[in-house]
């Protein structure tokens, strides 16, 4: 399931000024969210897997990449992309979630791998993006990814509680990503 995001702009102008904010939110990137909320958040992901079998993946960008603003590619796609480079669609149970944020666009992204998609409907996941836009609205990207991390969280739970005294292996990193940075 991915939640869909606008078109990017067309035309030289909207073009030009696409790549101005993506490359201008790459430096902002680590004011929105510094290395000890990125540890808080990946010590949050370590403890919501404890309550369920499913993996939980956050990754973070400024903007786009060259290549994806060049050819006029959305949020979506890098999403996407992101969920199959992370390996998010290639646990055990195929209950993976990517929670995707780009912040030159404001975007946010939730795909999750096809046993969750099949079992919780699209409204759900749009009512998730919509609680985490009006934190990132109000300048809050921690308590947005936290809420949407709670959330994610509760559908795995109840979808695919952790069987008591069954130590499931934990199949991907708990650690928030920020692509080209080391992870």
């Amino acid at each position: 399931m991915v939640t869909p995001s606008s078109s990017p702009p067309s035309g030289v102008l909207a073009r030009l000024a696409r790549l101005l904010r993506h490359r201008w939110s790459d430096g902002g990137l680590h004011q929105a969210l510094p290395p000890e909320v990125l540890e808080r958040l990946g010590q949050r992901v370590a403890a919501s897997e404890r309550r369920h079998t499913g993996q939980i993946r956050i990754c973070v960008e400024g903007g786009l990449p060259l290549s994806y603003l060049w050819r006029g590619a959305t949020a979506r796609e890098r999403a996407v992309t992101q969920f199959g480079k992370l390996r998010v669609w290639d646990t055990e149970h195929n209950n993976g979630v990517l929670i995707y944020l780009m912040l030159a666009e404001h975007a946010i992204e939730i795909v999750a791998d096809r046993a969750l998609a099949r079992r919780v409907p699209p409204a759900t996941w749009r009512s998730m993006v919509s609680h985490m836009a009006e934190a990132f609205r109000q300048g809050r990207h921690e308590d947005g990814l936290t809420q949407a991390l709670s959330e994610v969280s509760a559908l795995l739970v109840e979808h695919f509680p952790a069987t008591e005294g069954v130590d499931w292996p934990n199949e991907l990193p708990d650690t928030p990503v920020i692509p080209g940075t080391v992870d």
